[in-house]
Protein backbone atom coordinates (compact mmCIF):
# COMPACT_ATOMS: atom_id res chain seq x y z
CA UNK A 1 0.00 0.00 0.00
CA UNK A 2 0.93 3.30 -0.83
CA UNK A 3 0.22 6.69 -0.03
CA UNK A 4 1.58 10.54 -0.72
CA UNK A 5 0.27 13.56 1.01
CA UNK A 6 1.59 17.21 1.16
CA UNK A 7 1.13 20.04 3.69
CA UNK A 8 2.15 23.64 3.84
CA UNK A 9 4.48 25.89 6.16
CA UNK A 10 2.46 28.85 7.57
CA UNK A 11 2.64 32.29 9.02
CA UNK A 12 1.33 33.74 12.40
CA UNK A 13 -1.55 36.17 12.53
CA UNK A 14 -1.71 35.63 16.18
CA UNK A 15 0.81 33.45 18.65
CA UNK A 16 -1.19 31.18 20.16
CA UNK A 17 1.36 30.81 23.28
CA UNK A 18 -0.55 33.51 25.51
CA UNK A 19 -3.75 32.70 25.75
CA UNK A 20 -4.05 29.44 23.75
CA UNK A 21 -5.96 31.60 20.76
CA UNK A 22 -3.84 31.25 17.48
CA UNK A 23 -4.47 32.48 14.06
CA UNK A 24 -2.16 30.99 11.04
CA UNK A 25 -2.65 31.33 7.49
CA UNK A 26 -0.18 28.38 4.85
CA UNK A 27 2.05 29.74 2.50
CA UNK A 28 3.34 28.08 -0.34
CA UNK A 29 6.48 26.40 1.43
CA UNK A 30 5.59 22.36 1.14
CA UNK A 31 6.19 18.99 2.82
CA UNK A 32 5.83 15.71 1.17
CA UNK A 33 5.34 12.43 3.15
CA UNK A 34 5.43 9.45 0.65
CA UNK A 35 4.82 6.06 2.77
CA UNK A 36 4.70 2.49 1.67
CA UNK A 37 2.78 0.12 4.05
CA UNK A 38 2.62 -3.46 4.46
CA UNK A 39 0.32 -4.93 7.28
CA UNK A 40 0.54 -8.23 8.08
CA UNK A 41 -2.22 -9.45 10.37
CA UNK A 42 -0.26 -12.39 11.90
CA UNK A 43 1.63 -10.84 15.32
CA UNK A 44 4.70 -9.65 15.70
CA UNK A 45 7.39 -6.45 16.17
CA UNK A 46 6.91 -5.02 13.10
CA UNK A 47 8.99 -2.10 11.64
CA UNK A 48 9.44 1.31 10.77
CA UNK A 49 11.78 2.64 8.53
CA UNK A 50 12.16 6.49 7.83
CA UNK A 51 14.92 7.71 5.55
CA UNK A 52 17.61 10.06 7.46
CA UNK A 53 17.85 13.26 8.12
CA UNK A 54 13.58 12.59 8.63
CA UNK A 55 14.38 10.19 11.31
CA UNK A 56 13.23 11.98 14.08
CA UNK A 57 10.78 11.78 17.59
CA UNK A 58 8.32 13.98 15.65
CA UNK A 59 7.88 12.02 12.46
CA UNK A 60 7.99 8.50 14.53
CA UNK A 61 5.33 9.66 17.05
CA UNK A 62 3.05 10.64 13.77
CA UNK A 63 3.96 7.19 12.20
CA UNK A 64 3.31 5.22 15.17
CA UNK A 65 -0.47 7.52 15.69
CA UNK A 66 -1.71 7.08 12.25
CA UNK A 67 -0.82 3.35 13.06
CA UNK A 68 -3.01 3.42 15.64
CA UNK A 69 -5.82 5.10 14.61
CA UNK A 70 -5.96 3.88 10.60
CA UNK A 71 -4.24 0.72 11.10
CA UNK A 72 -4.72 -1.02 14.20
CA UNK A 73 -4.83 -5.03 14.74
CA UNK A 74 -1.62 -6.07 12.78
CA UNK A 75 1.67 -5.76 12.35
CA UNK A 76 2.93 -2.95 10.32
CA UNK A 77 6.20 -2.80 8.18
CA UNK A 78 6.07 0.77 7.09
CA UNK A 79 8.75 2.82 5.16
CA UNK A 80 9.14 6.65 5.12
CA UNK A 81 10.33 9.04 2.85
CA UNK A 82 10.19 12.80 3.60
CA UNK A 83 11.05 15.71 1.45
CA UNK A 84 10.48 19.42 2.40
CA UNK A 85 11.44 23.31 1.47
CA UNK A 86 10.11 24.41 4.98
CA UNK A 87 13.79 26.22 6.77
CA UNK A 88 13.19 23.83 10.73
CA UNK A 89 12.84 25.86 13.74
CA UNK A 90 12.64 28.94 12.40
CA UNK A 91 9.01 30.03 12.98
CA UNK A 92 7.23 28.53 9.42
CA UNK A 93 5.50 25.64 10.93
CA UNK A 94 8.03 22.96 9.84
CA UNK A 95 7.01 20.61 12.42
CA UNK A 96 3.14 20.91 12.33
CA UNK A 97 3.46 20.08 8.31
CA UNK A 98 5.40 17.15 8.26
CA UNK A 99 3.33 15.88 11.08
CA UNK A 100 0.08 16.73 8.96
CA UNK A 101 1.60 14.94 6.15
CA UNK A 102 2.85 11.81 7.43
CA UNK A 103 -0.46 11.53 9.46
CA UNK A 104 -2.42 12.02 6.05
CA UNK A 105 0.10 9.59 4.11
CA UNK A 106 -0.53 7.15 6.12
CA UNK A 107 -4.58 7.34 5.78
CA UNK A 108 -4.14 7.58 2.59
CA UNK A 109 -1.86 4.53 1.99
CA UNK A 110 -4.45 2.19 3.88
CA UNK A 111 -7.22 4.02 2.30
CA UNK A 112 -8.88 5.63 5.12
CA UNK A 113 -11.28 8.57 4.75
CA UNK A 114 -10.30 11.64 6.70
CA UNK A 115 -10.18 15.42 6.78
CA UNK A 116 -7.72 17.91 7.77
CA UNK A 117 -9.71 18.98 11.15
CA UNK A 118 -9.47 15.23 12.40
CA UNK A 119 -5.52 15.02 10.83
CA UNK A 120 -4.66 18.62 12.77
CA UNK A 121 -6.14 17.39 15.84
CA UNK A 122 -4.36 14.27 15.98
CA UNK A 123 -1.19 16.80 14.75
CA UNK A 124 -1.49 18.78 17.66
CA UNK A 125 -2.10 16.49 20.10
CA UNK A 126 0.75 14.23 19.51
CA UNK A 127 3.22 17.54 18.98
CA UNK A 128 1.99 18.51 22.56
CA UNK A 129 2.52 14.51 23.65
CA UNK A 130 6.14 14.50 22.94
CA UNK A 131 6.86 17.98 24.58
CA UNK A 132 7.47 19.48 21.07
CA UNK A 133 4.88 22.10 21.17
CA UNK A 134 3.16 24.16 24.65
CA UNK A 135 -0.78 24.42 23.02
CA UNK A 136 -0.27 21.44 20.27
CA UNK A 137 -0.17 23.92 17.76
CA UNK A 138 -3.44 23.53 16.39
CA UNK A 139 -3.80 26.53 14.39
CA UNK A 140 -0.70 26.10 12.51
CA UNK A 141 -1.28 22.32 11.74
CA UNK A 142 -5.18 22.94 10.45
CA UNK A 143 -3.55 25.52 7.80
CA UNK A 144 -0.88 23.36 6.80
CA UNK A 145 -3.34 20.65 5.62
CA UNK A 146 -6.78 22.72 4.74
CA UNK A 147 -4.92 25.73 3.22
CA UNK A 148 -6.78 29.43 3.42
CA UNK A 149 -6.23 31.21 7.01
CA UNK A 150 -7.62 30.25 10.61
CA UNK A 151 -8.64 31.64 13.45
CA UNK A 152 -8.63 28.65 16.50
CA UNK A 153 -8.90 27.85 19.99
CA UNK A 154 -6.14 25.71 20.63
CA UNK A 155 -7.02 24.10 23.91
CA UNK A 156 -10.43 23.37 22.82
CA UNK A 157 -9.14 21.75 19.46
CA UNK A 158 -11.85 24.17 17.74
CA UNK A 159 -12.05 26.11 14.98
CA UNK A 160 -13.50 29.75 15.73
CA UNK A 161 -12.63 31.09 11.85
CA UNK A 162 -11.34 29.50 8.75
CA UNK A 163 -11.53 31.44 5.14
CA UNK A 164 -8.46 32.89 2.93
CA UNK A 165 -6.02 34.99 3.73
CA UNK A 166 -5.79 38.95 3.21
CA UNK A 167 -5.37 39.44 -1.03
CA UNK A 168 -3.73 41.40 -3.28
CA UNK A 169 -0.42 41.51 -0.83
CA UNK A 170 3.00 40.00 -2.01
CA UNK A 171 4.22 37.51 0.79
CA UNK A 172 8.17 37.89 1.79
CA UNK A 173 9.77 35.91 4.68
CA UNK A 174 13.43 37.50 6.09
CA UNK A 175 15.18 34.04 7.24
CA UNK A 176 17.77 34.48 9.73
CA UNK A 177 20.79 31.79 10.16
CA UNK A 178 19.35 31.29 14.09
CA UNK A 179 16.36 28.80 14.99
CA UNK A 180 14.17 29.10 17.90
CA UNK A 181 13.92 26.76 20.88
CA UNK A 182 10.76 24.56 22.07
CA UNK A 183 7.88 26.65 22.82
CA UNK A 184 7.51 24.77 25.98
CA UNK A 185 10.10 26.86 27.29
CA UNK A 186 8.33 29.86 26.81
CA UNK A 187 5.05 29.37 27.88
CA UNK A 188 5.08 30.35 30.69
CA UNK A 189 6.11 34.10 29.68
CA UNK A 190 3.72 34.17 27.21
CA UNK A 191 0.63 33.08 29.87
CA UNK A 192 2.32 35.80 32.19
CA UNK A 193 1.29 37.76 29.64
CA UNK A 194 -2.05 36.79 28.19
CA UNK A 195 -3.70 40.60 28.67
CA UNK A 196 -1.19 42.22 26.07
CA UNK A 197 -2.18 39.21 23.83
CA UNK A 198 -6.16 40.92 23.73
CA UNK A 199 -5.89 43.41 20.82
CA UNK A 200 -4.22 40.82 18.27
CA UNK A 201 -6.98 38.43 19.25
CA UNK A 202 -9.18 41.03 18.80
CA UNK A 203 -7.91 42.44 15.54
CA UNK A 204 -8.16 39.34 14.23
CA UNK A 205 -11.89 38.16 15.09
CA UNK A 206 -12.55 41.44 13.66
CA UNK A 207 -11.85 40.30 10.77
CA UNK A 208 -8.29 42.22 10.64
CA UNK A 209 -5.65 39.59 10.33
CA UNK A 210 -2.95 42.55 8.99
CA UNK A 211 -3.43 44.45 12.22
CA UNK A 212 -3.20 41.39 14.36
CA UNK A 213 -0.02 40.85 12.72
CA UNK A 214 1.71 44.00 13.91
CA UNK A 215 -0.16 43.89 17.52
CA UNK A 216 1.26 40.23 17.66
CA UNK A 217 4.63 41.00 16.66
CA UNK A 218 4.96 43.31 19.33
CA UNK A 219 4.19 41.08 21.97
CA UNK A 220 6.56 38.54 20.19
CA UNK A 221 9.62 40.79 20.23
CA UNK A 222 9.14 41.50 23.68
CA UNK A 223 9.03 38.57 25.41
CA UNK A 224 11.97 36.64 23.43
CA UNK A 225 13.92 39.57 23.21
CA UNK A 226 14.33 40.22 18.95
CA UNK A 227 15.43 44.04 18.32
CA UNK A 228 13.41 44.49 15.23
CA UNK A 229 11.97 47.78 16.00
CA UNK A 230 14.22 49.55 13.80
CA UNK A 231 13.76 46.92 11.10
CA UNK A 232 10.20 46.99 11.10
CA UNK A 233 10.24 50.76 10.61
CA UNK A 234 12.44 50.84 7.66
CA UNK A 235 10.40 48.15 6.38
CA UNK A 236 7.32 50.67 6.61
CA UNK A 237 9.41 53.51 5.44
CA UNK A 238 9.80 51.05 1.44
CA UNK A 239 6.31 50.59 1.66
CA UNK A 240 5.57 47.31 3.88
CA UNK A 241 1.84 47.11 4.85
CA UNK A 242 2.80 45.07 8.09
CA UNK A 243 5.32 43.15 9.44
CA UNK A 244 5.70 40.69 12.42
CA UNK A 245 7.07 37.27 13.60
CA UNK A 246 6.12 34.16 12.95
CA UNK A 247 5.76 31.85 15.41
CA UNK A 248 8.42 31.91 17.84
CA UNK A 249 10.35 33.34 14.82
CA UNK A 250 13.13 34.77 14.41
CA UNK A 251 11.60 34.66 10.58
CA UNK A 252 10.16 37.69 9.77
CA UNK A 253 6.78 37.79 7.32
CA UNK A 254 6.49 41.20 5.35
CA UNK A 255 3.56 42.08 3.45
CA UNK A 256 3.71 44.79 0.95
CA UNK A 257 2.02 46.00 -1.93
CA UNK A 258 3.39 43.97 -5.33
CA UNK A 259 5.04 47.18 -6.72
CA UNK A 260 6.91 48.13 -3.19
CA UNK A 261 7.90 44.24 -3.15
CA UNK A 262 11.17 45.02 -4.86
CA UNK A 263 12.04 47.63 -2.63
CA UNK A 264 11.04 45.33 0.75
CA UNK A 265 12.99 42.77 -0.52
CA UNK A 266 16.55 45.03 -0.66
CA UNK A 267 15.79 45.88 2.60
CA UNK A 268 15.44 42.62 3.85
CA UNK A 269 18.41 41.08 1.88
CA UNK A 270 20.46 44.46 3.58
CA UNK A 271 20.12 42.51 6.86
CA UNK A 272 21.90 38.93 5.84
CA UNK A 273 20.27 36.04 6.17
CA UNK A 274 17.76 34.73 3.37
CA UNK A 275 14.91 36.19 1.79
CA UNK A 276 12.20 34.45 0.34
CA UNK A 277 9.06 35.60 -1.84
CA UNK A 278 6.10 33.30 -1.15
CA UNK A 279 2.42 33.46 -1.82
CA UNK A 280 -0.49 32.87 0.23
CA UNK A 281 -2.27 29.10 -0.01
CA UNK A 282 -6.08 29.06 -0.90
CA UNK A 283 -8.26 26.75 0.94
CA UNK A 284 -7.62 23.06 -0.21
CA UNK A 285 -9.75 21.37 -1.78
CA UNK A 286 -9.11 17.82 -2.55
CA UNK A 287 -9.87 14.87 -0.46
CA UNK A 288 -7.36 13.34 1.76
CA UNK A 289 -8.29 10.15 1.69
CA UNK A 290 -7.12 9.79 -1.75
CA UNK A 291 -5.01 6.64 -2.62
CA UNK A 292 -2.04 7.99 -4.04
CA UNK A 293 -1.30 5.75 -7.22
Amino acid sequence: MHGVATASGAITFVNALATGIGAAAAVTLDVEAEVDLEVDRRPGPGAITIAPPSDTPLVRAAVGAALERFAAGGTPTVQVRIRSSIPPACGLKSSSAVSGAVLAAVARAVGVATDAATLARMSADLSQRIGLSATGAFDDAFAALAGGAVITDNAARAVLWSGEAPTGLAVLLWIPTARHRPSTEWHDRFRARAAEARPAIDAALGGDLVRAMERNSELVESVLGYDYGELRRCLAERGATASGVSGLGPALVVLAAPERAEAVRNALASRGGEVRGVEFRPRARFALAEEAP
